[in-house]
């Protein structure tokens, strides 16, 4: 009996540590991510190790746009006219990038961002972990 109760507090315990993603953390979203690795549904990686594309999020208020963003050689970057308009969902405690295009809808479940680190996953149960790019620098 008191294994279950243990059990249950630690649980109980490990569950509310879980840190949501706050309204005040989305500015955060604003600038250019570099994707990491992906996490597929069995728990397998995989690691991308170089981009050539970047993911470039401009938010303002809880609506925005993200485009594709190729830097080249003399520091610019090169983007073309596609976007995807999204708005920021707020959900029963949890966070979501809800897009938008001609074409489709679908949303993301914002599970951590901070500075430094994006991780989103879609209903594919695909986890999708980002980074800030290091970019190189004209001389």
């Amino acid at each position: 009996m008191k294994i279950k109760i243990l059990i249950i507090v630690l649980f109980s315990i490990i569950v509310s540590c879980k840190q949501a993603v706050k309204e005040t953390d989305i500015e955060n979203l604003n600038g250019y991510w570099e994707i990491e690795k992906v996490i597929l549904p069995d728990g397998e990686d995989k690691e991308y190790k170089a981009n050539e594309t970047f993911d470039f999020f401009e938010l303002k208020d809880k609506s925005g746009i993200r485009k594709k963003g190729m830097q080249q050689f003399d520091g610019t970057f090169l983007t073309n006219d596609v976007s995807e308009n999204f708005v920021i969902e707020f959900n029963e405690g949890k966070s979501y990038i809800n897009y938008q295009t001609d074409f489709a809808k679908w949303k993301e479940e914002i599970l951590l961002l901070n500075k430094e680190k994006l991780v989103v996953k879609n209903k594919n149960d695909l986890e999708y972990h980002y980074k800030r790019p290091t970019f190189f620098t004209k001389k």
